[in-house]
């Protein structure tokens, strides 16, 4: 694909419930959103293909979402006061607008110029240590003291420390669920807090209670809305090491607090370290990491021009017929046995997939788009790929 288009929010009501209708529709996520928006060249006409999409992937009988059940979700998300951004529009966060799989909507609740400062994402353990919430509000003060936001996701443990602390200076909190669902229910009053003080910010529609899979989707945005990624305390095996994970993926910095070697808490930010990691002893250690990020440096810290802004994200342009219209069924499912044939359980980038493949990028992604509708394979956060079994 060598031909690419800039992405133009909708600024019209129907065109907004458009857009809703389409991430809300059954087996659409954030990249294949943009696929087909950047295939058919507006939501509606996305919308009106898309039955059709599904019947060519064997999905019989698919209607995509309709415009009552976006109605319905737009007027409860205002009535509560949040704010409807999709992508592109004034107010989204321009620090998502990189990723390949950003999200199409969010519902914002708060200060939504909190969002155009500098951030930094401070994750960790639900069951932290005494020691680990002292360290998550001490860098939560002396970073929101110099001038960052704090970005969390409203958890137990580190996430509730960091929030608390941040609280006055700047913090943003990513939920997994609605924006009107607080979770556990224990940050009850942190959350309203938040809401009143800081910033909410939820992909989902309002009155969803959080599911184990939102978690994940919800690291995306905590580490992509990040300059970098400070993990306080992380098991081995633990959803921080995961945000860490795809922070790397999205180019973002990552940064570990070091722990007790017997402390089982501390091993996955000793695996960081270990890795690459930058090794963090207090907030002039992530000022100093961050030196070119446009706040202003702890004291001791020498300033340095902040990098240029990243460019907005692009969408690919398909141009004629959609690549599972212009192919006969049997070569479409050799290509599918093949794709599949590349991928298993562990998740495997598109692009690699593509290289593995040896053919070229506008034979296969439309394609994956037919197997993420079939329910096939899936998409992890990062835009990467595996085979459902």
């Amino acid at each position: 694909m060598s031909s690419y288009h800039p992405l133009a929010p909708p600024t019209r009501e129907d065109s907004l419930v458009a857009w809703l209708r389409l991430i809300r529709s059954r087996r659409v996520g954030a990249t294949t959103f943009f696929r087909l928006l950047g295939e058919h060249g507006s939501a509606e006409a996305a919308l009106d293909a898309l039955p059709e999409v599904a019947r060519s992937a064997g999905v019989t009988e698919y209607a995509p979402c309709s415009a009552d059940t976006a109605r319905t979700e737009l007027d409860r998300g205002r009535h509560l006061g949040a704010v409807p951004l999709p992508y592109g529009a004034p107010g989204y966060p321009t620090a998502l607008m990189d990723l390949s799989d950003a999200p199409p909507f969010l519902w914002a609740l708060g200060r939504l110029d909190l969002a155009t400062r500098p951030m930094v994402a401070l994750v960790g353990a639900r069951n932290a240590s005494s020691l680990g919430t002292r360290m998550a509000r001490r860098l939560a003060e002396g970073l929101t003291g110099a001038g960052f936001v704090i970005v969390s996701g409203l958890a137990r443990g580190i996430d509730r420390a960091a929030h608390l602390a941040a609280l006055e200076g700047g913090t943003i909190a990513v939920q997994a669920g609605g924006i009107d669902t607080p979770y556990p229910a224990e940050n009850t009053g942190l959350f309203r807090d938040i809401g009143e003080k800081g910033l909410r910010l939820s992909e989902h529609p309002p009155g969803l209670h959080p599911q184990a899979r939102h978690f994940p989707q919800r690291n995306r945005i905590i580490s992509g809305l990040a300059r970098a990624v400070v993990v306080v305390e992380a098991a081995a095996r633990s959803g921080s090491l995961i945000t860490a994970k795809t922070a790397l993926d999205q180019g973002r910095e990552v940064l570990a607090v070091p722990g007790h070697p017997f402390d089982a808490r501390a091993a996955g930010c000793n695996m960081l370290i270990r890795d690459g990691a930058v090794l963090v002893r207090g907030p002039d250690d992530v000022a100093e990491a961050l030196s070119g990020a446009a706040a202003p440096p702890l004291p001791g810290i020498a300033e340095t021009a902040p990098p240029p802004p990243k460019p907005r994200r692009r969408i690919t342009e398909v141009p004629q017929t959609p690549a599972h219209a212009q192919h006969d069924r049997p070569a479409a499912a050799d290509l599918h046995r093949q794709i599949l044939s590349h991928l298993g359980p562990s998740p495997l980038a598109e692009d690699q997939l593509i290289r593995d493949m040896g053919l070229p990028a506008g034979r296969v992604t439309p394609e994956l788009v037919t197997l993420e509708l079939e329910g096939r394979i899936a998409r992890a956060p990062g835009g990467l790929l595996s085979r459902r079994d």
